[in-house]
């Protein structure tokens, strides 16, 4: 089995467990975890298929990578903020309960701001 198929398989697992991460973990927490490692494989997979040709790399793949990476970066610390966000107004983290709206109304004063 050469190089190529071993890294392309492992990416292929990868995206499928962060796939399956996605759609069954009810905790965003969890499901943000999924994302980073779907990402994650895409970037392998990217990378896998840069090499083929060992004597001239393409660089077109390598700058998709590093603006993946960056782009990873900002939306998983946007995911946790927001994360934090409910976490500080105590609402559960979790995509199967059901928050009132008359409960969320309650969390801010009147005065306007957020207890």
């Amino acid at each position: 089995m050469s190089q190529f198929a071993i890294f392309g398989t492992t990416s292929i697992i990868l995206f499928a467990m962060g796939l399956y991460g996605i759609f069954t973990r009810p905790h965003l927490f969890r499901k943000i975890l999924a994302a980073n490692i779907m990402a994650v494989s895409v970037f392998l997979l990217l990378i896998t298929i840069a090499q083929r040709n060992p004597e001239l790399a393409d660089p077109v793949p390598h700058a998709m990578v590093l603006t993946g990476i960056v782009v990873s970066v900002s939306a998983t610390a946007f995911g946790l903020s927001l994360l934090r966000r409910l976490n500080r107004r105590q609402i559960p983290p979790y995509l199967d309960v059901c928050v009132e709206p008359e409960a969320d109304a309650r969390a801010v004063t009147k005065t306007g701001e957020e207890t």
